[in-house]
């Protein structure tokens, strides 16, 4: 299946929330949270503010959304999961469950690498839980163990 990969805009809000759901229910069977946390969360609030970017992946005849990846700026006053510094952007990325393991996560995760390397941002951040497969993706891309907190791992991506 072609994928083809846009720039997340002002209009994107609504699917990175329904994104933002997938990846936190990523287990089978997890029921998604509830739409009004996921509308008030800290990586969806004001989207898109300075600093922030992302991308779409767009497949399907008729072409849909199935999956993004996004990254902001937070602050040590309102920190993410895997929050580092206030320097260094926090990532998150869904897939819809349709459309896992086609690498839709796999090309979306390393464009978006090659965006906030030409934006000049020094590292990108994540937080992962240590039984989530996708821990395994972000470490073949070049994220490296951080920190454990509980059983999610802040991975670190530097950028040269």
């Amino acid at each position: 299946m072609n994928i083809t990969l846009r720039h997340a805009g002002r209009d994107d809000a609504g699917f990175l929330a329904e994104m933002l759901a997938h990846a936190m229910a990523w287990r089978p069977g997890s029921p998604p949270p509830p739409p009004s946390s996921i509308a008030a969360s800290r990586y969806i609030v004001g989207w898109p503010r300075a600093g922030d970017d992302g991308l779409v992946a767009v497949a399907g005849a008729p072409a849909r959304p199935v999956g993004a990846a996004w990254y902001r700026l937070l602050s040590s006053d309102n920190p993410g999961y895997g929050f580092v510094d206030d320097r260094t952007p926090e990532l998150s990325i869904g897939v819809d469950p349709s459309w896992r393991n086609a690498g839709v996560g796999r090309q979306l995760l390393v464009a978006l690498i090659d965006v906030a390397r030409t934006t000049g941002h020094p590292a990108l951040s994540l937080s992962v839980e240590e039984d989530n497969v996708a821990l395994g993706l972000y470490e073949s891309v070049g994220f490296r163990r951080l920190e454990k907190i509980a059983n999610a791992w802040t991975l670190v991506f530097s950028l040269p």
